[in-house]
């Protein structure tokens, strides 16, 4: 089992209405997966919103797997008006 903290923004944090969390998971969870989990607990208030994700404050291109300790951050396109 690993500990993983995540960090919303924006969408994110409305939609589940919390800035973090910390979830345990199975090792060798996926950020994908995670990702799935996150717009599963949304209710489908994510389902047409396209998000970036951080890991341990890095952006990445493709899913990686996760580790013990590391920080999961899912941003949404930057809003403004």
């Amino acid at each position: 089992m690993i500990k993983i903290k995540i960090k919303c923004f924006s969408q994110v944090k409305y939609a589940l209405g919390k800035k973090e969390l910390v979830l345990e998971l199975e090792s060798g969870t996926t950020t994908q997966e995670v990702e799935r989990l996150i717009r599963k607990k949304a209710n489908r208030n994510l389902d047409i919103v396209s998000l970036s994700v951080a890991v341990n404050k890095k952006y990445i291109s493709k899913s990686l797997v996760l580790n013990d300790g590391d920080e999961v951050a899912f941003i949404p396109p930057v809003q403004g008006g």
